[in-house]
């Protein structure tokens, strides 16, 4: 039963949530009181400035040569035309003001609704089990990955000392992390792990979960994306080492595709066809900007149909130019957690589809998962066709050509990862702008701290 005393314990939402609103209010009155009805043609200006600066870098991708020169210029020109407009009028620093405020009111409102959210729900972390030390741990370390960490923080010297066997792999051959890992289960192994980036990792990921042992994630990579999921520390690799002695055990999903583990995502259709460019690799911009006004346009790549099933039945995506199929959904409510996964063990795959034809469609992204152009599902399974016999699929940063159908499926907490017990956590991400909510929430955090309780 939720009493004054317990409000009391938790203050911090009632006031985010007031600040947002008395901020919120102040953004409006500003634009009324110094620009009156002028402050109607102000946010109509600024949202214009957006539709067309989105538009025209859909122009720009979607298009070649001159008319890819002036949809780069109209990008440009259309958000410095705005604030040229404003300076003109005397009103630019009533619309700085003014954004300011409202960045502050919506910040104020999320911060207030995580807060709550959490003092009612607990901490939506993957639960940790407290594990004995290994004894004969096994770990596979690419010299290349994340330009040369492994060298750099002394990783393989560090692990040996630790009581680690340690395999390095040969820079100038190409060699079998999967046999490696299997031949070490074998000869009694009780951890296999990975020092290098993700596509590697999944692929161990894959034999320590066949043989029911223990995953040790390195981040030794560019990227890490699932380092930094698991909330390890990926500017020190060699902290990651800890869990070696003072460690403890998460289960975590897999995702799989086909007979093969992602850790990350799988991707489909415009991104997974540029990828595949001998090109790619050498010059990424050039190639990309080659090959999307072909691809964005559908006059080449294969015509994608995807099909997810979860627990709310069965949905269709038809005709996307890319899709991103992923081990647990990614944040898409805030841009600054954009690649990032709040959990890790929610038994659900994360499916966006991005079906985009004309420039007006480009603009609608800017409503994020509200856009008719964005789709964004949970699923179990997942299956990916197209009008063709094989589709370019990239699989954790590595680029495959897979038969049609394509099957993806998740595989609940089926991964036994070992960590640290003292890493730097996951940020957790804050919940979707609701005004509805935040004020619903500030006048009952109210009417709570006087004893009353709220519905």
């Amino acid at each position: 039963m939720k009493t004054a005393e317990h409000a009391r314990r938790r203050p911090a939402p009632r006031w985010f949530a007031r600040l947002a609103l008395v901020t919120g209010t102040s953004a409006a009155v500003v634009l009324l009181l110094f620009a009156g009805l002028r402050s109607l043609l102000l946010v109509g200006l600024g949202l214009a400035g957006l539709v067309i600066a989105a538009a025209g870098v859909w122009w720009a991708l979607a298009r070649t040569g001159p008319a890819r020169a002036m949809a780069v210029a109209l990008a440009c020109a259309a958000p410095v035309a705005v604030v040229v407009l404003y300076a003109v009028a005397g009103l630019l620093w009533v619309a700085l003001v003014s954004l300011a405020l409202w960045a502050l009111a919506v910040l104020c409102g999320r911060t207030a609704l995580a807060v709550d959210l959490a003092a009612d729900r607990g901490p939506t972390g993957v639960r940790e089990h407290t594990v004995d030390a290994p004894r004969r741990a096994f770990l596979i370390m690419n010299p290349r990955s994340g330009g040369g960490k492994v060298g750099a923080f002394h990783l393989d010297e560090k692990a040996k000392a630790l009581g680690a066997q340690v395999v390095v792999l040969d820079p100038d051959r190409r060699q079998d992390v999967v046999a490696l890992a299997r031949q070490a289960a074998d000869e009694g192994a009780d951890l296999l792990g990975v020092a290098g980036g993700d596509g590697t990792q999944a692929l161990v990921a894959g034999v320590a979960a066949e043989r029911g042992l223990p995953f040790m994630v390195i981040s030794a990579g560019t990227r890490n994306h699932f380092a930094l999921d698991l909330g390890l520390d990926r500017d020190d690799p060699s902290r990651c080492l800890d869990a070696l002695t003072d460690g403890v055990e998460l289960r975590v999903d897999l995702g799989r595709i086909g007979d093969r583990v992602f850790v990350n995502n799988a991707s489909f259709g415009a991104y997974a066809t540029v990828v595949q460019s001998p090109a790619y690799r050498d010059d990424k911009a050039r190639t990309a900007l080659q090959l999307l006004p072909d691809l964005l346009t559908r006059h080449s790549g294969p015509r994608l149909t995807v099909r997810a099933r979860g627990a709310g039945g069965e949905a269709a995506v038809e005709a996307p130019q890319a899709v991103l199929v992923s081990n647990n959904p990614y944040r898409t409510d805030d841009p600054a957690g954009l690649g990032r996964r709040d959990r890790l063990d929610s038994g659900a795959l994360g499916v966006l589809g991005i079906t985009v034809d004309n420039a007006a469609q480009a603009a609608g992204l800017l409503r994020g998962t509200r856009s008719q152009g964005l789709a964004s599902l949970t699923a179990r399974d997942v299956v990916v066709d197209a009008d063709a016999p094989s589709v370019p699929v990239g699989v954790d940063g590595e680029a495959l050509v897979l038969p049609t159908p394509v099957h993806c499926r998740i595989e609940p907490r089926t991964l036994r990862v070992r960590v640290p017990r003292d890493r730097p956590g996951v940020p957790r991400g804050k919940p979707p702008m609701n005004w509805r909510r935040v004020g619903r929430l500030a006048r009952t955090m109210g009417r709570t701290a006087a004893g009353r309780l709220p519905h």
